[in-house]
């Protein structure tokens, strides 16, 4: 599903088209309402570990994801992955693949139990904090410093599947970015007992890059976050190009990428979606979740678990 952001969600004023669109974000918060109202919540021999957002894409939950499946292993229980499937997240599945094993199935109650039957002991989930028809044990909600809740409104008006209120209901908060007190008490006004943490990517293959002309090109929820990491290791960006989210990348579009007169790179998960007779002309900007105060992080989901 290809997906174009809308450049007003991340306004902070009001602005016109939200205020046009306010009645139909109305009727989805209801219709969510409802469908959380009607859902049967179904409890797992296995604890349940949720990692998702209330802003849509682009908060990095599938890298959080994978740096919890890394450190639920060092407890020595044996955790497994669980995505929704829906076609167009085939990108982040591959991703999470490469990290352990992943049980999908458009049921994520069904995914689980093939997780339960076949020996694992924790499930982690990649996205879900929406479903009520699961009982989670440990929910995280990852925000980007960058956009945080956008203009604070509700699908389509904004960028929010539910409103901020419901972060009430998570364990706790991971930021990727740059610290916002602000922020911070704004979470604390909404549940004072929050832990709330602050990670940033490192990028592992830096030295391929330096010294060199960069082009970059990124289709995820959003390519400036992408762009303004490269900016931040002094990577020398002369052009960049962004895409809808999840893009499925043509033969016009790498005729475009590579008429470009240097290195071509991207994130990860754009990488695992370009054709695979066409990957020697392109780079993946590898990285690391580097989460602050990792010690009481791993603690807190230690003691969840």
């Amino acid at each position: 599903m290809n997906f174009n952001k809308p450049k007003f969600w991340d306004v902070p004023k009001i602005s016109f088209w939200s205020i046009i669109l306010f009645p139909l974000s109305f009727l989805f918060l209801i219709a969510s309402l409802i469908r959380a109202i009607l859902k049967i919540e179904n409890k797992f021999k296995v604890p349940i570990v949720c990692v998702g957002n209330i802003y849509v894409g682009g908060t990095g939950k599938t890298p959080l994801a994978s740096e919890i499946f890394k450190i639920i292993i060092n407890f020595g229980k044996k955790p497994a992955l669980v995505k929704k499937s829906y076609n167009y997240l085939y990108d982040e599945i591959e991703m999470l693949r490469k990290v352990g094993k992943t049980f999908t199935n458009k049921n994520r109650k069904k995914a689980i139990n093939s997780l339960i039957s076949s020996g694992y002991d924790v499930a982690i989930l990649d996205d879900g904090f929406q479903d009520f028809s699961i009982k989670k044990d440990f929910s995280i909600l990852c925000f980007n410093s960058k956009q945080l809740i956008g203009n604070g409104f509700i699908i389509p008006s904004g960028p929010l599947r539910e409103s901020f209120t419901s972060i009430k209901r998570a364990d706790c908060i991971v930021i990727n970015g740059d610290k916002n007190l602000e922020f911070d008490n704004k979470i604390k006004k909404i549940n004072k007992n929050l832990k709330i943490f602050y990670s940033k990517y490192k990028i592992k293959n830096l030295d391929k890059f330096k010294n060199k002309k960069v082009v970059a090109f990124a289709g995820i929820g959003n390519p400036s976050n992408f762009f303004d990491l490269l900016k931040e290791n002094n990577i020398n960006l002369k052009k960049t190009f962004s895409f809808p989210d999840h893009h499925n990348y043509s033969d016009q579009d790498y005729s475009t990428l590579i008429e470009n007169d240097a290195l071509l790179v991207t994130t990860e998960k754009d990488y695992s979606r370009i054709d695979e007779k066409m990957k020697k002309n392109f780079y993946s900007i590898d990285v690391d979740l580097e989460i602050e105060n990792k010690d009481e992080f791993i603690n807190l989901i230690k003691a969840k678990l």
